[in-house]
């Protein structure tokens, strides 16, 4: 059976007449068919009413499986909705039985946080690993410690998001089928004969040049090639010309090579975190990542043309049916300066097609074969 795929987006106030118009053009466009997977994104001026949303949806299209969550902004179709309410849909159809509902929740222990409901790792070759579509709350489950768990050649890709509705715990809302809780994760496994790959486009660039870090204490770099790490920041500051200067004062990032078997290092070998602060007195350097010795590092700025840059050319020559966005809420027209950028470029290069997605506190995707937590970030999963 051929997939099919449907997204459709409301800015209606009013929740019902939002899932009405949504559920609709997505029945059509699925040509009535029953989903195996709907994905629901609303706005903050949503949340309110979310349960009624999510029952709405799921009522009118009777997908297997549901997932949803509140974000700050919601994508759909070439648009993206940063002000005022918004509610979209995603829904995917491949004959059944490829979706499989996931939700994690965390116990706290004398020991610290546990992740209960991670996916195991399966006993198949890792051309079978399948693909986990992961929606998590950030102030009640530790992302990063899952990624951790499921990581390894033989875990899922991990593709996804962290709401990102609210300021503080409670806030956000997260769906999984007829269950609308304010905590932890909600996400699907798909099927590793689903057609899905990801890519994840990062909103940094590299400047300077990659030291080897020859110090560091847990997320603390001593040493950049034999060398104060302050200090090496120092040089680089001084030697840039005016406008990487202005790039610089805007915050530094640091990238660290995710593959230290390459030779040189381009966007997209690099896992970007941010520099936490520094210590003048030992002229170490926090950053927000466990880092080691021996690890590849280079500073990094953010550039709106280079993230622009770097999504062309990540979905140049690509090719996809339908795509689901995580985008990071830094983006959108404040970063660069005009409206519906990211949905515009996959619009430009690979549309019209079915598109959601939600602007994020923190996206999930894979750099280097290996699934983390990023951020500035625009992560996709996009299906064929």
């Amino acid at each position: 059976m051929t997939a099919r795929y449907a997204a459709a987006l409301s800015c209606h106030p009013v929740p019902a007449v939002a899932v009405g118009e949504v559920a609709g053009e997505v029945l059509e466009q699925l040509d009535g068919e029953r989903p195996d997977l709907l994905v629901v994104f609303a706005s903050p001026h949503l949340a309110g009413a979310f349960d009624d949303v999510v029952t709405g949806a799921r009522r009118l299209l009777e997908p297997e499986v549901a997932i949803g969550t509140t974000a700050v902004a919601v994508a759909g179709g070439a648009r993206e909705v940063e002000d005022g309410p918004a509610l979209a849909l995603f829904a995917a159809a491949w004959g059944g039985g490829a979706v499989t509902p996931v939700r994690l929740v965390t116990d706290v222990t004398s020991a610290g946080p546990v992740v209960r409901g991670v996916p195991g790792v399966p006993d198949e070759p890792a051309a079978a690993r399948g693909t986990l579509l992961l929606l998590a709350d950030p102030f009640s489950v530790p992302v990063v410690d899952v990624l951790r768990a499921g990581d390894g050649a033989r875990g899922p890709i991990v593709i996804g998001g962290l709401a990102s509705a609210a300021r503080a715990p409670g806030g956000n809302r997260l769906a999984l089928d007829d269950a609308v809780v304010t905590d932890g994760a909600v996400g699907v496994l798909l099927d590793p004969s689903v057609p899905v790959r990801a890519i994840v486009s990062q909103g940094c660039r590299p400047v300077g040049q990659p030291f080897t870090i020859t110090d560091a204490r847990d997320n603390v770099v001593l040493e950049l090639g034999g060398r104060p790490a302050l200090t090496r920041l120092e040089e680089l500051v001084a030697a840039a010309d005016d406008g990487e200067r202005a790039l610089l004062r805007q915050g530094v990032h640091v990238g660290v090579v995710v593959d230290e078997h390459r030779v040189d290092f381009e966007r997209g070998d690099f896992l970007v975190r941010n520099l936490l602060g520094a210590d003048r007195s030992t002229g170490a350097l926090a950053v927000g990542d466990e880092v080691e010795v021996g690890q590849t590092l280079q500073f990094h700025v953010r550039d709106a043309g280079a993230a622009d840059e770097d999504l062309r050319a990540l979905l140049a020559g690509a090719a996809a049916r339908a795509a689901l966005l995580f985008t990071c809420n830094g983006r959108g027209s404040r970063f660069f300066d005009v409206a519906d950028h990211d949905t515009g470029v996959v619009d430009e290069l690979l549309g019209p097609l079915p598109l959601a997605g939600a602007f994020c506190a923190g996206e999930i995707g894979p750099v280097g074969g290996r699934s983390f937590l990023h951020g500035f970030t625009a992560s996709m999963a996009l299906f064929d």
